[in-house]
Parts: structure tokens; sequence; C-alpha cells
């Protein structure tokens, strides 16, 4: 029997060539893109799970509100993993990560800039599994200058894996020992390191520090313990060793703290949630969002299930042209159900070749996705073993959720009725198949107005004025080489034909998070009087080489001595300090939070507005610039017309002050740009998603027009006899989608809006979703459905009527 419904699905298929096409191609895009979709979230959803303890590992973030901001911490204090180790039983293991910044390796008789490197606790490998290739894991960071690298590191620095035991030069001036050399860290790690340095080189991890934040601090639990239960005893965890020393550096015990609304507390973040759930302050790297993963699984969904529509469509729209098939097939005896049989076969085979198509499109769609995504996805069928399955049971599912209404539909004919040609059939008589066609313009509609959405707040993130001019900017990286040439260094390149202007400063507005310190209005330290802020050291030419806009008072100059102790503050903080008229006032900033006696008296000299330095989905909190840069970054503003001759020529003057170290640049536009990179790539992803959903819907578009205009041959010979033109017959044919069109988008409107609008809270900054967005998206959808339908309608339009009345 099976064998029959093969050879009848066949021959069904080879019949009618044109539609079959139509229906594997739709089904195979659709499948093409589904399984893209899926492997992309799979691969979302497995980061840090080739860890062997990722589901007992924690990080141990920081809830903290003080001094008038909040902030969501990944880093915790250096006394807080051996603390947990040693007060709480549940507690197996830990290790902490400090982040270093990078530094200088010796390879020959040049320098080379290594930026991912980390301080490391000797528990890291009891804690995650980074196999070990040469070396003792059980050893390898115990002793101060001593280095865990990578195989790859190992391959570049001493050409073998084998590298336990050699030395590097760091910083033209530490011998450090390699100790170990660990496999490449897995693609979906959430940290990626090349170096981890020993703890025990770095005296700040054991200064016994309880209000800074540094520290990534990861924890093993044991089996049998709930992190849930652990957590609610972390407040008693602050009273006893935070409490102390607040008390110790503003007189105040923890009551009073929080009575002033502050508080510290101490959070569990599940390793296997961190690189979709977690963007903190400080993270170790640039993270996904669990809302990508959502966005593109309903996108999947919905494609499989605009192609499943195509197929019913289709396959009802013909009805006519099978229904004296199926009453021939019941006069002579055959049952509904194996008439449903022979339809289901019909369409399983139809997803089976679509399969088919589907791998072949995957395989070469891969590279590009890869490359789209910063990916390195692969698709392995014996690697994989859940695919396999998985695919035929979306193929089984595919096929059945296609073939369910058209063989249910076709088989329920009366035989009476078809075989004497009473059975209406076309466009027209289905409402469900109108339904199906609203259903699908309004996914597409939807799609079409979260693309533009996504794009209109990528570059309005891209245009919106930060508060800095960070165009045409070159960024030199550490100057720390050129030691006490820094500045002549700046001078020189101040003379250069197409330079403006430079700076010497510890921080940009596009480096990474650094911590906050307290600044204080009132000389007895009063915490009520307090303010956190980030303090960037910087020199007189910062603000006028970045384009930075004082609103009250001066900048930095030379021709104030006593600017050494001046300090400019900007809007954010002046809001919170709450000074009407701030020049001149006196603010009180702790220089050692372990020491409460070193304190700078500084007078503000003036108030900058407020720029942008962190992520534009947070608010611009207190910023103090002072004047003390020595080394750091050096910035400088370029107006020239041959930015890569200029360039060359600054290398040059660089190599001359430090020919043995590497000169590191970059620009601070593409620096602003890269805080934004996941958003851009997610942006092209739906684009490209957005647009095969509505390639598919137009496929099944057409091959409905075509159906449409089949069954009303005979009406349009009749009208163009009585003297119809054709654009008036393409209208007539025409009308009835945009109709459909219209509902969709009424249907689509306010659902694309509650989606986007709930996307685009996440950030601080954001651009509004426009009346003239859903009038695009409308206008968009109704020119596809007419492009696509006009192709069908003008060629019935045109056609000879004789051919269609010579029958009558």
């Amino acid at each position: 029997m099976i064998k029959n419904y093969l050879k009848i699905a066949f021959r069904n298929l080879w019949k009618r060539k044109g539609f079959s096409v139509i229906n594997i191609i739709g089904l195979a895009i659709g499948l093409a893109t589904c399984l893209l979709i899926m492997l992309f979230v799979l691969d979302e959803l497995s980061y840090d799970r080739f860890n062997k303890k990722a589901d007992r590992i924690y990080r141990v973030d920081g809830d903290i509100k003080f001094g008038g901001n909040h902030f969501i911490l990944a880093v915790a204090p250096d006394p807080m993993g051996p603390t947990l180790k040693k007060d709480f039983p549940q507690v197996e293991q830990y290790v902490r990560f400090r982040s270093n910044g990078g530094f200088l390796v010796k390879k020959g008789n040049e320098n080379v800039q290594e930026n991912n490197v980390v301080y490391a606790d000797s528990t890291l490998f009891d804690v995650f599994t980074l196999p070990m290739v040469d070396g003792n894991a059980a050893t390898a960071l115990q002793q101060p200058n001593t280095v865990v690298i990578t195989e790859t590191v190992a391959r570049k620095y001493f050409n073998t894996p084998n590298a336990a035991g050699k030395t590097f030069i760091i910083n033209n001036r530490h011998n450090y020992t390699v100790t170990g050399v660990i496999k490449d860290i897995p693609s979906r790690s959430h940290f990626n390191f090349d170096f981890f340095v020993s703890m025990a080189s770095l005296e700040e991890s054991r200064k016994n520090n309880w209000v800074s934040n540094n520290f990534n601090t990861y924890i093993v639990l044991r089996e049998e313990a709930d992190p849930k239960k652990l957590e609610a005893q972390f407040d008693a965890l602050v009273e006893k060793y935070v409490g102390p020393q607040v008390k110790a550096l503003m007189s105040i015990d923890m009551d009073e703290f929080k009575k002033s609304g502050n508080y510290q507390r101490v959070l569990l973040t599940p390793l296997t949630s961190i690189h979709l759930h977690s963007n903190k302050v400080a993270e170790l790297g640039a993270n996904s969002s669990i809302q990508y993963v959502y966005i593109f699984s309903a996108i999947a969904f919905f494609i499989l299930l605009i192609a499943c529509v195509n197929f019913m469509n289709l396959s009802t729209a013909r009805s006519a042209n099978r229904a004296r098939e199926v009453g021939v097939r019941k006069v002579l005896g055959s049952l509904k159900n194996n008439l449903v049989k022979q339809f289901l076969t019909e369409s399983i085979l139809i997803s089976c070749i679509a399969l088919v198509v589907a791998l072949a499109l995957v395989a070469a769609m891969l590279p590009y996705f890869n490359q789209l995504a910063a990916k390195d996805i692969k698709l392995n069928l014996l690697a994989n073993p859940w695919l396999l399955p998985g695919l035929l049971l979306l193929v089984l599912i595919t096929g059945l959720l296609a073939g369910s209404y058209p063989a249910f539909y076709l088989s329920s004919f009366k035989p009476i009725q078809v075989i004497k040609g009473k059975l209406a059939a076309g466009f027209k008589t289905s409402r469900l198949r109108s339904g199906l066609v609203v259903f699908q313009f309004a996914i597409s509609i939807i799609l079409i107005i979260a693309t533009i959405v996504i794009y209109k707040q990528l570059h309005f993130i891209q245009s919106h004025k930060p508060g800095f001019n960070r165009q045409q900017v070159m960024v030199i990286h550490n100057s720390t080489p050129l030691g006490n040439k820094v500045k002549a260094f700046r001078e020189e390149i101040v003379k250069l034909p197409g330079v403006d202007n430079a700076t010497i400063s510890g921080y940009l507005p596009t480096n990474s998070w650094r911590n906050d310190n307290p600044v204080f209005a009132d000389p007895t330290l009063d915490q009520r009087r307090a303010v956190s802020m980030q303090t960037w050291d910087v020199d007189e030419q910062y603000i006028p080489t970045l384009g930075m806009e004082m609103v009250a008072g001066r900048n930095f100059s030379k021709d104030f001595p006593t600017d050494s102790s001046g300090i400019i503050i900007n809007e954010a903080a002046l809001r919170l300090l709450g000074f009407t008229d701030p020049i001149g006032k006196p603010l009180y900033f702790m220089r050692d939070l372990n020491n409460k006696d070193d304190v700078s008296t500084l007078h503000i000299i003036g108030v900058i507005k407020d720029f942008n330095f962190n992520s534009m989905r947070q608010q611009v909190t207190p910023l103090a610039l002072m004047l003390d840069a020595h080394n750091g970054n050096i910035a400088v503003r370029i107006n020239s017309a041959d930015i890569h001759q200029l360039v060359a020529q600054i290398a040059r003057k660089y190599k001359t002050m430090a020919p043995a170290e590497p000169f590191n640049y970059s620009f601070m536009d593409d620096d602003f740009n890269n805080l934004y990179r996941t958003e851009q790539r997610m942006g092209v992803i739906a684009v490209s998603f957005s647009s095969l959903a509505i390639l598919i819907a137009c496929l099944g578009l057409f091959g409905l027009a075509a159906y449409a205009a089949e069954q009303r041959t005979k009406e349009i010979g009749i009208r163009k006899v009585l003297g119809a033109t054709v654009s008036h017959i393409t209208a007539m044919l025409s009308k009835d989608f945009l109709r459909l069109v219209v509902i969709a988008a009424v249907i689509a409107f306010p659902v694309a809006w509650w989606f986007m609008h709930s996307w685009l809270q996440d950030f601080a900054y954001r651009t509004d979703i426009s009346w003239w967005v859903f009038i695009m998206a409308g206008i968009m959808a109704a020119l596809i459905a007419v492009v696509t339908v006009s192709f069908q309608t003008i060629k019935a339009a045109i056609s000879n009527p004789v051919k269609s009345l010579r029958t009558e």
C-alpha cells in the first residue's frame, strides 16, 4: 500500500511540476532557515557547558547603591572568594580573576602587545575544565611570577606546545615562568584569555578590602548545596565583613548606611546563565541576550509556519484539479482514511525532498552565516547525535502540518457532486485560505517593522551626539613605554600638518568600566553628602581635543598653578551634589579606601556637559576630571585628507622614541561602534531572516495568484470581449489580495508596536517608534503583494480571450 502511495505521489509531483517546485522551494527555504536558526540558538545555549562542573559553578556578583548611583556588578571584593570557602561549607572551591588590561611580551628584539591577560588563583583548574597540554595543573599558578598560557600562544612564542619551564620577559622588566600550557579555550566560553598570571603576583589580591570591587569571583557549590539558601545568608556576610570597614571609613554603622537609602548585596549568577542573562558592569567580555534567542526562535517558527501555510493554500486552491480524482477513487470504493494517507504521503514526500535541498542550502550558507554572526557553527550530522533525529522529526511535523488540512479537505469531497461538476473551487471560496494569507502577511509586516525599528535604533546610536566628538580621533593605546618622553611625543605630533590637537589621559569615553570612588561634599566625610563617581586623570587639552562642552566655569589651564587641586565635574555629579553655584566649592576625595586619613581637598573649577562614557543602555553617571595625566592613552584630533600617511608619520615619531615597542592604535568612532557590535550583527541577521520570510510568503502568493487567475479565465475572456482593459482586469484580480494585506496590517501594527517597545526599554537612550514606520511597512507589504501578484494577473489579462472561450 505504501509503495502505491509513493508511486502516485511521485506521479502527481511530476504532473504538476511548476507548483511542486514552488512547494519544494518554499519548504526548503523554510527548513534551511529554521535549521540555521536552530544551530544558532543551540550554540548560544551551549555557552560554558564544556565545564564538567558547569551546573554547580556560580559567579559572585554585587548589587550596590551608594552616593546616588546604583550598580549591578560582575565583580566582588578581593577577600570574597576565600571568605566564602572558609565560612560556608556549601562552597567547595573558588577562583578569582582580576583583569590585567594587557602587557608587552618580548619576542626577539620586539615587544608584542597582548591584551587577553588575566590574573587567576591557583584553584583555576579545580573550578573550570581547561585541559592541560604541558605542566601540572595542581601547582601551575601557586608561585609568584608564573603564568599559564594557551597552546596557540605557546606555538606563537616558542614554536611548540611543550613550553613549561620557558620564560617570558614582560614589560621589559619582569621575568615570568611558564608553568603550564592549556588547550585553547572553546569559543563557547564567556571568557577567552591567552595568559593566566598567578594571583600570587598581585599584591591587590591580599589587601582584604571589602569596599572595593575588582575581582570576578566564581565558586563551585557542593552537590547537595542550594544556591538560593546560600544567597539568603549573604546579608549577614555583608554585615560581618563590609560593615566594620564602612564604619572605619565613614564613621557610621550599616544600619545608618541603609537608612540613607544605600545598600550592598551579594548575588549568585549561574555560570550557564552568564552569556545570555548577564549584562552587568565589569563583565569579562561582551555577552549576548536571551532576547535574541527568543526573537530568532520565533522567526524560525513563523518562517516554517509560513512555508507550511503556502503548501496548504496551494494544495487546497488546486482542489478542483484533483476533485475528479477523489470522486473516482471514492466511487471505486476508496475509504476516506486511505485518501488522507495518500495526501499525507505526498506532503511528507515533498518535505523529505525539501529537506535534502535545505541541507544543501545550509551547507552553502553556513560559512557566510558564521562570518555574519561571528560564530564557528558546523553542520555535522555524525558529531551531533541529536541533529539527524531532530531533522527527521522536523520533516515529519512539517509534512503532517502542511498536509493535514489539504488531506482532510480533499478527502471530504462528495463523489456525486464532484462527478457532476458541482464543486466550487478557487481563491474566493475558502475563508480559511484567506485567513492563512492574512496570517502570512501579518507575520511579514511584523518582521518588516521589527527590522526598521532595529536599524532605526542602531542609526540613532551611531548618529546620536554623545557629548563629545568621536569622529577623526586616533587613539594611541598605552603610552607607558614612552616613559618621561610622553609629553615630548605629544609636542612632536601636534606639530605635524593635519594634527589639530592631542591629549594624554588615563581614561577615554570608549574604554571599559572602572571603579567609582566616594567623593564627599563635607570635610567630616559625611556619607549622606557623598557622591559615588568615576575620576579620570586628564591633561589641559582633554576637553578641547575631544570637543566637549563646558556649561559653567573653565577648563584646566597652565596659567593657573592651583589647578593641580582643581576638579571638573559633569552635570550628573552636579545634580547629586545639589550645588546651585558649584564653582570654587570644595570636594574631598579619598585616594585610598583603606586609609581614612589619605584625603585630598579639591575645588571645583568647572562643570562639563554630560557625555556618554558607558553603553547607551545606561544613563550617564557622575564623573570628575582631575589634572594628573602622565601616561595612559593619547588621543589625537586629526584633520587630514590623507589619514594613512599621517598615521605613518605618527608611527615613525613613536618608533623614534620607543623603537622596540609596538605601535597600537585605533579610531575612536570604531571603538564606540564596537560597544554595539552585537546589536549590529543581530540587526543584519534579523534583516536576512525577515527577507527570507517575505520571500517564502511571496512564493505562496505567486502560486495562489496563478490559480486565482486560472479559475477566472473564462470570466476574464468575457470581460475582454466586452471591452475591459488590461489595467482594469489586473486591478480586479489584485484587489482581493490587497484587501487581505490591509487586514493583515491592522492585526500586525499593535503586535509589532508592543514587541519593539519592549525591546527598546533595554536602552537608556532610544529612538521612538514613529508613525511612518507602520505606514512604510504597510506600503512595502502592499507593494510586495502587488508585484508578486501582477506577474500572474497581467499574464492572464493579456491572454487571448478566444482561447479561454473556445470551449463555450
